[in-house]
C-alpha cells in the first residue's frame, strides 16, 4: 500500500518493507516517498575542517602512529645522506693531482650501501604498520556510519534510494581508506624531505639554494588554482556515482517489473544518461588533476637548470667543488621530487575529503530523539490504543490526519479501509512511534506513547506487512528474527499456526534450509506464512496486518487468514485492507477518507447506514459479479456461482 501523502522517487523505500515483528525499525507501506522537508540543507564542509574530523578517528592509533612519526623520520634522514655520501665519492675520485683517495672512496661507498639497505628496512616495517593502522581507522569509521544508520529516523531513509547510502559505505569510505594507507605517510616523508632537503643545500651553497628557490612560487600557485577546480568535480563525481549506485540497486531489485512493462530500454536510457554524466565530470576531474604533475616537472626542470647553470659558474671560479654540484643536484631533486608528491597527494586528498564529507553528512544527521526524561518501559502491556484528537503531516502545509479520535479496547480488532492516501498507513506509523504526531496525543494502557522508551513500545508490536522481507540465513533464523532466543521446539509450534511447518518439512533441509536475496526460492504466500510465524513467535501485544494478503491467490489467502485469526486471537489487533472480505469479522471497522474518520461500527452496521463503506462494497462485489458473468458457464452446476464468489475476493 503506498505512504499517503509523500511524494518521492521510485525505489526509495525506507526500512518500511522489511516488515519486522515486535518493533524492529522500519515504517508501514510500500511507498517510497519520502518528507523531503525533513531533509537539511547540505553544507559543504572545508577541507580543513574534514581533515580535522577525520583525524579525531586516529584516536588509539596515535601512538603507533608517533612509531611510524619516528620511522619517516629516520627513512629521511637516510635518504638525505646518500646524496652527501655521492658527492663524498666523486670528490674523492676528482682529488686532483693526489689522485683517487680510495680509503675515502671506499668509506663512501660502503656509508651509502649500509644507508640505503637501512632505509629499505625502515620503509617497509613504516608500511606495514601504516597499513594496519590505516584499516582499523576505516574499519571505525565503517562501523560508526552502520550504527547511524540504523538510528536514524524513518523519513531519512524515504528521501534516499538504498543504493546512495550502499555508495557511501563502500565508494567514499574505500576512498578514504585508501587515501590513509597510502598518502599518510608520504605526506610526512615528503614534509620532512622538503625541510631536510632545504637545510642541506643551504649548508652546502647560499647562492644555490637561491638559485634552487625560485620555482617555489610557481608550485603554490600551480597547486592552489588547480587544486580548488579537483576538490569541486571530485565531490561531484562521488555525487553522481551514489546516484548511479541507486540507479543500479532500483533496476535490479525490480527486474521483473521492468521486463513485465517491456522497460528495458528506458531503463538502459536512464541508466546511461547517468553514466554520460559520470564519465563527463570524471573526465574533467582527471584532466585537472592531469594537469599537476607535467607542469611540475616543467616547473622541476626550470628549477634543475638554474641550478646547474649557477653551479657550474661558481665551480669554474672555484668557490665549490665538483662533489658539492653533484651532491646539490641530487638535493635539489629531493626537494622538488616531494613537491610533486604533495601536489600528488594533495590531489588524491581531494577524492578523500569528498567522500569524507559525504560520510559526514550522515553523521551529522539528526538522529531519532531521545527518550523524555523520565521515560517508563511499557511492561506487560494490555493492548488498549487510545487516539485523541490526533493530527500530521509529512510536510507542514499539507496536514493527512485532522483530529482522529478512536479506543481501541484490548484484545478487540480495528480495520481500517478507506481510499489511497486517505491516511491509513499513516495511523499505524504513528502508533508505533516512527513519526511523533503534530497536534493531540496517542495512548497505549492509558498513557502517551511518549512517556515510553521507544524500545520497549516497539517490541509489543507485531507487523505482518504485504512485501515480506526476509534476512539471509535459515527459516528458522528469519521466523527467530523478533526473538532470538526461542527454541527450536517454540520455531516449530510458531509454524505450525502459521500453517507454515507443512511446506517448510517439505523443503530440502527444512527448518535448516538457507534463505538468500530476500526468500525469492519461495512464493510469496510462504514468504506471508513465514511472517505470520515470525510474528506469532514474537508474541506482540498489538498486530499490524497491512495489506497482508493483497498479493496472493485465493486459496493461499484462506490459509493466510486461518493463521492470522490465530494469531490476532487475544491480541489488539489493526487491519489495513482493500479486500473487505478480510475485514468483515473486525469487531470495528473505520472508513478513513480524507485525514478523517468519517464513518464506524461493524459490517453489518456499516452496510446498513448506506454510507460510504456500502458504496465500497457494492463496487467490489458487483464489479466480480460482472466479471464473473462474462465467463461462459461451462462445467457442472454451479461453476459460474462459484466463481462469482471468488472474484469477490479480489482487490478493488
Amino acid at each position: 500500500m503506498a505512504e499517503e501523502g509523500r511524494t518521492g522517487r521510485p525505489g526509495s523505500a525506507g526500512p518500511g518493507s522489511l516488515g519486522l515483528p515486535g518493533g524492529g525499525v522500519g515504517g508501514f507501506g510500500r511507498g517510497g516517498g519520502g518528507a523531503r522537508w525533513l531533509m537539511p540543507g547540505a553544507k559543504p564542509k572545508h577541507f580543513r575542517e574534514t581533515m580535522a574530523r577525520l583525524w579525531q578517528y586516529f584516536g588509539k592509533e596515535r601512538r603507533l602512529l608517533a612509531l611510524v612519526f619516528e620511522l619517516v623520520i629516520l627513512s629521511v634522514g637516510l635518504g638525505l645522506a646518500g646524496p652527501y655520501l655521492i658527492g663524498r665519492a666523486i670528490d674523492a675520485i676528482a682529488a686532483g693531482s693526489r689522485g683517487v683517495r680510495f680509503g675515502m672512496l671506499q668509506a663512501a661507498i660502503l656509508a651509502l650501501l649500509a644507508a640505503y639497505l637501512t632505509d629499505s628496512g625502515v620503509s617497509f616495517l613504516q608500511g606495514w604498520l601504516m597499513a594496519g593502522i590505516a584499516q582499523r581507522i576505516v574499519q571505525n569509521l565503517r562501523h560508526a556510519l552502520f550504527a547511524k544508520l540504523q538510528k536514524l529516523p524513518v523519513a531519512f531513509f524515504d528521501q534516499r534510494t538504498h543504493g546512495e547510502l550502499m555508495s557511501r559505505l563502500s565508494n567514499d569510505v574505500d576512498n578514504i581508506s585508501g587515501t590513509i594507507s597510502q598518502s599518510a605517510t608520504q605526506l610526512m616523508a615528503s614534509g620532512f624531505t622538503i625541510l631536510g632537503s632545504f637545510l642541506m643545500m643551504l649548508a652546502l651553497s647560499p647562492l644555490l639554494t637561491l638559485a634552487g628557490l625560485i620555482t617555489i612560487p610557481l608550485v603554490f600557485l600551480l597547486t592552489r588554482t588547480i587544486a580548488g577546480r579537483t576538490r569541486l568535480l571530485f565531490k561531484e563525481q562521488q555525487a553522481v556515482l551514489g546516484q548511479l549506485n541507486g540507479q543500479i540497486e532500483e533496476a535490479i531489485s525490480g527486474i521483473q517489473v521492468v521486463k513485465a512493462f517491456n522497460h528495458e530500454a528506458e531503463v538502459i536510457a536512464d541508466f546511461d544518461a547517468v553514466n554520460d554524466r559520470l564519465c563527463a565530470v570524471g573526465v574533467k576531474a582527471q584532466i585537472w588533476s592531469g594537469y599537476i604533475m607535467p607542469l611540475m616537472n616543467v616547473i622541476n626542470n626550470l628549477g634543475f637548470a638554474a641550478v646547474a647553470g649557477v653551479g657550474g659558474v661558481l665551480a669554474v671560479r672555484g668557490r665549490i667543488t665538483v662533489g658539492v654540484i653533484a651532491s646539490f643536484l641530487s638535493y635539489s631533486r629531493q626537494f622538488g621530487r616531494p613537491l610533486n608528491d604533495l601536489a600528488n597527494i594533495f590531489n588524491t586528498l581531494q577524492t578523500a575529503v569528498a567522500g569524507a564529507e559525504r560520510v559526514f553528512e550522515i553523521l551529522d544527521e539528526a538522529e531519532e530523539p531521545d527518550d523524555r526524561p523520565g521515560a517508563v518501559p511499557l511492561f506487560q502491556p494490555r493492548g488498549r490504543v487510545v487516539f485523541e484528537k490526533v493530527s500530521f503531516g509529512y510536510r507542514p502545509d499539507r496536514p493527512i490526519l485532522k483530529e482522529v479520535s478512536f479506543t481501541a479496547e484490548a484484545g478487540s480488532s480495528t480495520a481500517l479501509v478507506g481510499p489511497t492516501g486517505a491516511g491509513k498507513t499513516t495511523i499505524v506509523n504513528l502508533l508505533a512511534r516512527f513519526y511523533d504526531v503534530s497536534a493531540g496525543r496517542i495512548l497505549i494502557d492509558g498513557r502517551d506513547i511518549r512517556e515510553y522508551t521507544r524500545d520497549s513500545l516497539r517490541r509489543c508490536f507485531g507487523i505482518v506487512l504485504q512485501d515480506t522481507y526476509l534476512f539471509t540465513g535459515t527459516i528458522a533464523d528469519n521466523i527467530k528474527y523478533g526473538r532470538p532466543g526461542a527454541g527450536d521446539e517454540e520455531v516449530r509450534r510458531a509454524a505450525r499456526l502459521a500453517n507454515a511447518d507443512e511446506f517448510i518439512r517439505r523443503l530440502p533441509q527444512g527448518y535448516a534450509t538457507p534463505l538468500a536475496e530476500s526468500g525469492r526460492e519461495l512464493s510469496q504466500g510462504q514468504r506471508q506464512l513465514l511472517a505470520i510465524a515470525r510474528a506469532i513467535l514474537a508474541d506482540p501485544a498489538i498486530l499490524i496486518l497491512d495489506e497482508a494478503t493483497s498479493n496472493v491467490d485465493t486459496r493461499t489467502e484462506l490459509r493466510i487468514q486461518e493463521a492470522m485469526l490465530e494469531l490476532m486471537s487475544g491480541r489488539t489487533s489493526f487491519i489495513i485492507a482493500h479486500r473487505l472480505s478480510t475485514i468483515r469479522d473486525a469487531d470495528t471497522i473505520m472508513v478513513i477518507d480524507g485525514g478523517r474518520i468519517v464513518e464506524r461500527g461493524s459490517h453489518d452496521q456499516l452496510l446498513a447506514s448506506q454510507g460510504v463503506y456500502r458504496a465500497i462494497y457494492d463496487s467490489q462485489f458487483q464489479n466480480a459479479d460482472a466479471a464473473a458473468a462474462q465467463i461462459p458457464q461451462a462445467g457442472p452446476a454451479g461453476a459460474g456461482h462459484r466463481l462469482a464468489s471468488t472474484a469477490g475476493n479480489e482487490t478493488v
